[in-house]
This record gives C-alpha cells, sequence and structure tokens, in this order.
C-alpha cells in the first residue's frame, strides 16, 4: 500500500473473484492507500491476507463507503443493485462484475481493449460483462476491424468456478461420491456435473435460450457496438474447476484466410495465438488458468462457405472474465486522470 493511493473497496472479497481482485490489485501495484473488504454479516469479523498484511473483513452495508475511491464488487446482483447506488453517491467510481447494471443504457459496459474510449469522463457505475462474453469479444473486435462481422454462433464449456467456491466445491464432492459409489444431490447446479455436461447454464427464457445465453447476445452487441448483430449462442458446464473454453464460428463481411486471421488476432491486445495442432499447441483450461491474457487457437477456414471462419478461445474466467477486467478497468481510470483520491 501507499500513502499517496486509493481508498479501495472490495465488496464480496471472501469469494473467489474477491480474493481475485484482492490479488491483481497487489500484483499490479495498483495504488491503494486502504483496503476496505467487505462481504456478508456471516464472514464479518474474519481476515483476509492482502497488501502483505492482514485485512478484517466488515459487513457490506449501505455506510460502507464513506471516503471510499473506487468500490469493486462481485457479491452478486442482488447486492449490487441495493448497494452500488449507496457506493455511488458517497462519490466512489463503482466497477461491478454482477450483471445487474450491464444492459443499463446509461451504465457502460467496458472491455477495455475492445471499447475502453467509453472510460474518457467519470461514470458512477461501470458493468464488468459475463465472463464468456468478455473473452468472446476480445476475438471477434480484432476480426471486425479488419474483415467486419456478418454472424457469430458460438458454443461454450464453462468451468463449475463460473459458479462460485460453491460450484467448485460441489464438483469435488460430487467427483468423490461418484468414484465411492455414494449417491450425490445437486446443490448448485441442476443436474450432477461430475463426469458430465449440463447444457444449461442460468434459467430457460421463452425463447429457448438461457439467460447466459441472452447475456452473451445482447451483451456482445453492446460491447461492440452493433445492435443489430446476429448472435447464437450455447452455453454447458463441463466439469473443469478454472477456465472457460468456446468454440466459436465467425462470418465476415470479406473472406480471411486463416494465415491472415492467425496473424490479425495474435496482434491484438489481450490476446495470445497458440495455434499449432500438429505439435499438441492449442489453448486448454489448464494452460489459461492464472494468466491474464486470453489464448485463441484452432483458427481455420470453413470447409464449405468462403467468408466463415471457426476459432477455439480459452480464458480464465476468475481473471479476464472477472476480476482481472475489473481491475483493468481501474488502471484505465486512474492512468486517465478520472479517479480522484480523497
Amino acid at each position: 500500500m501507499t500513502s499517496h493511493g486509493y481508498r479501495v473497496a472490495v465488496a464480496g472479497a471472501t469469494g473467489a473473484v474477491g480474493r481475485e481482485m484482492l490479488r491483481m490489485l497487489e500484483e499490479r501495484a495498483f495504488p491503494v492507500s486502504e483496503c476496505v473488504a467487505l462481504a456478508s454479516a456471516r464472514s464479518a469479523g474474519s481476515t483476509l491476507r492482502a497488501f502483505g498484511r492482514e485485512v478484517v473483513v466488515q459487513e457490506l452495508t449501505e455506510h460502507s463507503f464513506e471516503g471510499v475511491d473506487v468500490a469493486l464488487f462481485s457479491a452478486g446482483g442482488d447486492r449490487s443493485k441495493q448497494f452500488a447506488p449507496f457506493a455511488a453517491r458517497a462519490g466512489a467510481v463503482v466497477i461491478d462484475n454482477s450483471s445487474a447494471w450491464r444492459m443499463d443504457a446509461s451504465v457502460p459496459l467496458v472491455v477495455p481493449e475492445v471499447n475502453g474510449d467509453l472510460l474518457d469522463t467519470r461514470h458512477p457505475i461501470i458493468a464488468n460483462p459475463n465472463c464468456s462474453t468478455i473473452q468472446m469479444v476480445l476475438a471477434l473486435q480484432a476480426l471486425h476491424q479488419v474483415a467486419g462481422i456478418r454472424r457469430v454462433v458460438v458454443s461454450t464449456f464453462q468451468s463449475t468456478s463460473g459458479a462460485g467456491q460453491g460450484g467448485m466445491d460441489e464438483l469435488m464432492e460430487q467427483t468423490r461420491g461418484f468414484l465411492e459409489h455414494e449417491p450425490v444431490q445437486p446443490r448448485v447446479f441442476p443436474r450432477s456435473i461430475a463426469f458430465d455436461c449440463i447444457p444449461q447454464i442460468g434459467s430457460f427464457s421463452p425463447t429457448g435460450y438461457t439467460v447466459e445465453e441472452e447475456k452473451m447476445i445482447f451483451e456482445t452487441r453492446k460491447i461492440m457496438r452493433l445492435p443489430e448483430l446476429p448472435v447464437s449462442a450455447t452455453c454447458v458446464r463441463v466439469p473443469t474447476q478454472r477456465g472457460h473454453l468456446e468454440s466459436v464460428t465467425v462470418d465476415l463481411e470479406r473472406p480471411m484466410t486463416a494465415s491472415e486471421a492467425q496473424a490479425t488476432l495474435a496482434a491484438f491486445p489481450g490476446l495470445t495465438l497458440v495455434d499449432d495442432p500438429a505439435s499438441g499447441k492449442y489453448p486448454t483450461a489448464r494452460d489459461c488458468e492464472g494468466r491474464i491474457d486470453t489464448l485463441v487457437g484452432r483458427v481455420r477456414e470453413d470447409i464449405s462457405l468462403p467468408a466463415t471462419l471457426h476459432l477455439w478461445i480459452a480464458s480464465d474466467n476468475l481473471l479476464k472474465g472477472a476480476a482481472w477486467n475489473a481491475v483493468q478497468i481501474a488502471e484505465v481510470l486512474h492512468q486517465k486522470r478520472i479517479l480522484r483520491a480523497r
């Protein structure tokens, strides 16, 4: 910490993403003069290790934000709706990781590499997109700038950490139960996740799509400022602990060779090309774990359609999909002198 930094609050500090937010703030040497760790009443009084010291967790209330300069929220949509306005009224800039504000027309939905220009002025609340959307729009924006995009079809393979620590714990408990021939009872997921895949993330809407799939559709359009872009998504929960994977099909305005697309993707900020399948080089969930960059590979031209590409994308959903993107937004605000320490 530094005496000349910001007073930073992390709401949901004891959760999987909240802990990563604290770690990223420290690892990136973000100028923090004081860290306020906030969580539910159940966690209040416990301690977290951050910035080389023990930080006592405080209960998240409407009075938690006096003197706070920036508040990172990862406490769930209901708590964000309830408490983010109090933080904003207290003078803090809120960077919210939930779905609460993403489709609010007055709230920027930001992936800094794609639409960071929206951070040129001070906004009381800034929304962090859905984890699976973030990693996809990085690749889409790279291609769109060069060849234009006409349509996107994506299938995701999302790890259990996307449902928080409870999802990760359930995978381990069910795996042990399966191997020991004991019955398992799903709590976090709608079906047993051990040794299986579940083609449902979130509840189903009348369209037949799940909430998670609709997030990817509408958030992609908002972030890329393409309100009519045809996007279709199928989101699947898979029995991995961390890292989201995506198979993406992109119809372009003009044809691109695979080599041209690889060069374009490799040059885009935040993306790393890992694409030599013959040598076994392509991104996996384990490859992306702990990395702030997003990995892309299996870039190939469609056999039948002249202006269609297929991509495979892997990213750590707790980092670029959540904590790192939020801290990255804070870094941009700091660099642009939009944040003001009080």
